[in-house]
């Protein structure tokens, strides 16, 4: 075999490419056709031989792989840059005009996939929400280029969905498509260095203001529904499944006693929960920002019991100790039918707030129990929360619960020492 210079063309033909080597310690090296200028060969220092083709087009060296060799042979290969060629010989960019036509052809599963990849922040929950529901409710959409999706089929899939799957869900659908376009306008470039979807025809609805406009959900167990509340849960721990029904039983009065939500709660392990110092921790709540909580002596019995039933890693572990607490439809259909009230994990949570509202605790330590944002204020960045500042608020909530669900009477279920709240 013979290695050659980069400076030294040669008539390209199938001997000169079997016998070329890249010289030894140089990465890669090309082999310029003497007979078809701009036409060559490159060899890497792996010894992998591809066709090439280059020009210089506005000012610019344009190069282009054509293919290996033994994919293509020399002859294949050396029209290929003769078509390229001549495209240049007419005023057209071959390479600017084939990033255009694979940008055109990116699908929307394509850009969900891409959207997926660069969006770190988001949670995987989020993401597999969206995933699911593009793929249940788009899914004619999914293997359609980005840029065939018009206006009028955002407006007209909007407006089927929200008649057959509800308005929240429509809203949603959509919301999930938007972020992914407004991803998708900035990511892909045709050859000029233009968007290729310079406007997102999901923001027709905004334009057109076709969002269904949802109340936001304002339902809580009032304080007189407690007590049959409190009741319907305890009897959760009669049902067949006596580990299952204590752990669902026990998350339910713990989410209503710590306003976290669903997913905090039902991942929460031993390793965040302190019961010396009497506090547990969320690393990475829906907001990013670590929330750490006290515990009460309510919470700590609670969690005291819970420990001696311990079963894996987390404090309430899914059916027969695998991994964690999912969703409990059927206990909560128990619960709902038991004291014939209607609510779900979430209005535990605005139950939890409201309360703490009507005990005067001030807006900003409500905001931090529950862990929401307080806006953009800027000397927020600069206080250093400390956890034993939510203490006294967090048992004015408790001990106003336990009055309402009479606890103290109920002798079977947890021994409750309760203390008398500081004064602020």
């Amino acid at each position: 075999m013979s290695t050659f210079r980069s400076n030294q063309p040669v008539k390209l033909t199938k001997k000169v490419v079997d016998q070329a080597t890249a010289p030894v310690g140089v990465k890669q090296a090309f082999l310029r056709d003497a007979a078809l200028a701009g036409f060559g060969l490159r060899i890497t220092e792996g010894g992998t031989k591809s066709f090439i083709v280059e020009k210089r087009i506005n000012g610019r060296v344009r190069r282009e792989t054509l293919g290996r060799f033994g994919a293509l042979t020399v002859e294949q290969a050396r029209r290929e840059a003769q078509r390229f060629l001549g495209k240049v010989a007419m005023g057209i960019d071959p390479v600017a005009e084939r990033k255009t036509a694979q940008a055109q052809a990116v699908t929307l599963a394509q850009a969900f996939e891409d959207f997926r990849k660069a969006r770190k922040n988001l949670k995987p929950k989020t993401l597999n929400d969206y995933s699911r529901n593009l793929e249940h409710h788009l899914h004619g959409w999914m293997r359609k280029p980005i840029t065939t999706l018009t206006k009028a089929m955002v407006s007209r899939r909007h407006r089927e969905i929200g008649e057959s799957s509800g308005k929240a869900q429509a809203n949603y659908v959509f919301r999930a498509l938007k972020s992914v376009l407004n991803f998708a306008k900035h990511h892909y470039e045709d050859g000029q260095g233009r968007s290729v979807l310079p406007d997102n025809p999901v923001e027709t609805l905004n334009h057109t203001r076709a969002w269904y406009p949802i109340a936001r959900r304002r339902t809580v167990i009032k304080c007189g529904q407690l007590p049959a509340w409190y009741a319907a849960v305890q009897s959760l721990k009669a049902l067949d499944s006596p580990s299952t029904s204590h752990v669902i039983a026990d998350f339910l009065v713990f989410v209503l006693f710590t306003g976290l939500r669903f997913s905090e709660a039902a991942e929460l392990r031993w390793d965040q929960v302190d019961l010396h110092e009497r506090s547990l921790t969320v690393p990475d709540p829906k907001n990013r920002e670590p929330l750490e909580l006290p515990l009460t002596d309510f919470l700590v019995d609670l969690l005291t019991e819970r420990r001696l039933m311990v079963l894996n890693e987390y404090v309430f572990p899914g059916r027969d100790g695998k991994g964690h607490l999912v969703e409990p439809k059927r206990q909560m259909d128990h619960v709902r039918q038991a004291c014939e009230i209607h609510f779900t994990v979430h209005d535990l949570r605005r139950t939890f707030a409201t309360i703490a509202d009507s005990q005067d605790i001030p807006l900003t330590t409500v905001k931090r129990l529950v862990n929401h944002k307080s806006g953009n204020d800027v000397t927020e960045g600069y206080i250093i929360r400390n956890v034993e500042r939510l203490r006294e608020a967090m048992q004015r909530i408790t001990d106003f619960l336990v009055e309402q669900i009479s606890i103290a009477d109920q002798s079977n279920v947890i021994t409750l020492h309760k203390h008398t709240p500081t004064s602020t």
